[in-house]
């Protein structure tokens, strides 16, 4: 192990990582918090500058994955759909097997220009919680309360805000739910064989409902549905945990464009459709599990130096404060300030800790499991 890789591994630097990420974050959402007088006034300013916030807080952790772990996303895509990412909105369609899943869904969002303004389908609670929720409410992600009942009109209505949005977007859907554990596909796989539809081995049946809204509400503002397939070389299993140590991981990433009107407008085609899709995606997988690449050729999109800068822009400016702090600390040998600090650091290592759990796939839940 060398010097480098032994120093990633440290607590030091985590809290360090953690500290930025945190209190950058809390001043986004100061700052975000500022553009609510401007959004009577200037609607798409607003979205604009909010969009730009975003991509401040968002991208440090494309940094991290990228830059500080190594890891680096391999893309395979038809050339011709490669011309239309980052021009144009669009619906992804990711399966949710992994916990770093959500970072390689942002890397393709970054590496197209679309990060800042990228969407996704998240439950209610979390527009409540400091730095990823606020920020999230401000860049009008779409929340539910995993009621359909309650949710059907919010989630029609989120769409609807989303017409006139004034950036390029692509909107996230987990169609299956929930992340994929052995368990809940057991369960998924009975309900398969109760209503006659194909067994699949890699993925959850997806729930058809939200995804129907969805393109019924988007037609007209999307222009096509980005079918992403993820897989891990070398059967490696990533955490986030991981990232932060500074472990490499090898994902491939297999994006197929489908024009939004090849997909059925009649709430029952419509799902028979998704269904089909998500076999196709099922094959995808079996098959890469057996040459351990995807279909089609690698297309290698830019590396932008933007995330790094930001990340290490950020880093500096409350490094600096933090400098100050600690020499006042050595020089005043102050019990209290001695208590308060060390507090401080113990709050954010806690508080990042219980983030970092959230990814975690023993930690997800059981929504999108199908009982009947």
């Amino acid at each position: 192990m060398g010097l480098v890789q032994w120093l990633k591994g440290q607590f030091l630097c985590h809290l360090i990582i953690c500290y930025g990420f945190l209190v950058s974050g809390l001043l986004v959402n100061l700052l975000q918090i500022c553009t609510l007088p401007l959004w009577p006034i200037n609607k798409q300013l607003a979205r604009r500058i909010n969009c730009k916030l975003g991509y401040s807080l968002t991208s440090q952790s494309v940094a991290l994955l990228e830059w500080w772990s190594g890891t680096e996303v391999t893309f395979y895509t038809d050339p011709a759909d490669y011309q239309f990412y980052g021009k144009e909105n669009a619906i992804i369609v990711l399966n949710h097997n992994f916990e770093i899943d959500f970072l390689c869904g942002w890397t393709f969002c970054d590496r197209f220009g679309v990060l800042g303004a990228s969407k996704c389908l998240a439950k209610k609670e979390l527009s409540y919680l400091p730095v990823i929720g606020w920020m999230w409410y401000f860049l009008e992600m779409v929340f539910i309360k995993r009621k359909w009942e309650e949710d059907k009109r919010s989630f029609v209505q989120s769409l609807q805000n989303l017409r006139d949005y004034p950036e390029n977007f692509w909107f996230l859907l987990h169609c299956e739910g929930t992340r994929f554990t052995e368990e809940k596909h057991q369960i998924s796989m009975e309900v398969a064989e109760k209503k006659g539809l194909p067994k699949l081995k890699h993925h959850l049946l997806p729930r058809t409902k939200g995804f129907w809204v969805a393109v019924q509400n988007l037609r007209g503002t999307v222009a096509a549905v980005y079918c992403c397939t993820l897989n891990f070389r070398n059967n490696e299993t990533p955490t986030l945990l991981g990232v932060i140590n500074g472990k490499k991981y090898h994902p491939d990433l297999y994006i197929r464009r489908i024009p939004l009107e090849s997909v059925p407008e009649d709430e029952a085609e419509c799902s028979s459709w998704l269904h089909k899709l998500y076999q196709e995606k099922d094959q995808f997988q079996e098959d890469y599990s057996h040459t351990g690449c995807f279909p089609g050729p690698v297309v290698t999109p830019l590396r932008g130096p933007w995330a790094l800068i930001n990340w290490i822009g950020w880093t500096c400016l409350l490094l600096y404060p933090l400098y100050l702090l600690l020499v006042q600390l050595v020089l005043s040998g102050s019990i209290l300030t001695i208590l308060a600090t060390v507090a401080f650091c113990s709050a954010v290592s806690v508080g990042v800790r219980w983030m970092i759990g959230q990814t975690e796939i023993k930690r997800s839940s059981s929504y999108g499991v199908p009982l009947n």
